[in-house]
């Protein structure tokens, strides 16, 4: 992890009581506010570092764990956590407990502890035969914006992350001659930035999210990277609503395509359809077209929703306005009795 010295629950803006839940939606609404990708100009390097700080907070306190390590030893917890692993290494070869502990040295820098058994201030993970010993890359989140057309058969998308990487000057310590690296101002990290292309599946959700393992950030000394989580964003569509796997769409027809029936051409998110307006239809009348709709989980399809829409011709003709008038002339109930009559209930 980093080196920054702000506190992760302040960071979060969560109290040290905050409960698992508490910590993940206080996370998500800081990332979708802090997210470099919505952000341009000076600004977006501004939120890159923020977004960083976010990341690394929610991986140290999303994980009991290392929360529990963190809370006890702070921003030295990994150390301290190396420290115990060499301690149980130490048991493992015949050696006795160092028990620190016991010999008063609880408030000891944990860096000197570090350095005193391994020659050096490396990060977690860093120590003799270590090489991917479980140390771990951290999970990296962005967003991917699809659009409607594109739930249909899924896409590739390719991705620019921009990653922390050990830096090559001190090698992930952070230090050189055990003063500050200048290089990366002792954080053991500096940003990458790579493209990778992933693979979206047909019909996802709006909101979902998506796990891609090991193409997170790359761990310290060759240990396993972490996760990408790809936040997916459909976009709204000018014509398809959404409901499901369903879709509809509002279909405007004249009057008599209505009155007397008729067969229309209509759009769905491939190529155009004819679509059979039924005599007598009215406004808000749905018609459903099986299997036109968005994939689903089991491999089917939903269904394409057409609500009717019934419009009048502007301007009207000479010949359209005696129609109407002669319509008008005809008797016919009030079309609005039911309506007046159940307002008076």
């Amino acid at each position: 992890m980093a080196t920054a010295q702000r506190d992760y629950y302040e960071l979060l803006g969560v109290t040290r009581t905050a409960t698992p839940d508490d910590i993940k939606k206080a996370f998500r609404r800081l990332a979708r506010q802090f997210h470099p990708d919505l952000h341009a100009g000076a600004r977006k390097g501004e939120m890159e570092k923020k977004f960083k700080e976010l990341n690394e907070a929610y991986e140290v306190l999303s994980d009991p764990e290392s929360r529990k390590k963190y809370d006890r030893y702070g921003h030295q917890w990994e150390q301290a956590e190396a420290y115990e692993r060499a301690q149980q290494q130490s048991r493992g070869a015949g050696g006795g407990d160092a028990q620190w502990q016991n010999e008063g040295r609880a408030g000891a820098d944990f860096g000197d502890i570090f350095e005193s058994i391994f020659g050096g201030g490396r990060r977690r993970g860093a120590g003799p035969g270590s090489e991917g010993s479980g140390a771990r890359g951290e999970d990296l989140i962005t967003s991917v914006r699809l659009s409607l057309r594109e739930v249909i058969s899924g896409v590739t998308q390719r991705i620019q992350l921009t990653e922390p990487v050990p830096c090559q000057s001190c090698h992930g310590t952070g230090r050189v001659s055990r003063r500050p690296c200048p290089e990366c101002a002792g954080a053991g990290r500096k940003a990458d930035t790579r493209m990778i292309d992933v693979k979206i599946p047909a019909g996802i959700q709006d909101g979902k999210r998506i796990r891609v393992p090991g193409k997170g950030a790359p761990a310290p000394n060759g240990g396993r990277r972490g996760d990408l989580f790809l936040n997916v964003e459909v976009a709204k569509h000018p014509v398809f609503t959404r409901d499901g796997a369903d879709l509809e769409v509002t279909l405007p027809v004249w009057p008599w395509e209505a009155t007397l029936g008729a067969e229309v051409t209509a759009p769905t998110l491939g190529d155009p359809i004819k679509v059979r307006v039924p005599a007598g239809s009215q406004s808000g009348n749905k018609l459903r077209i099986k299997g036109k709709g968005l994939p689903t989980d089991g491999g089917t399809r939903g269904d394409l929703y057409f609500v009717l829409q019934i419009i009048l011709p502007t301007p009207l003709s000479e010949d359209e306005r005696r129609q109407y008038e002669e319509m008008a002339k005809a008797a016919r109930p009030d079309p609005r009795g039911d309506l007046i009559r159940k307002a008076g209930q």
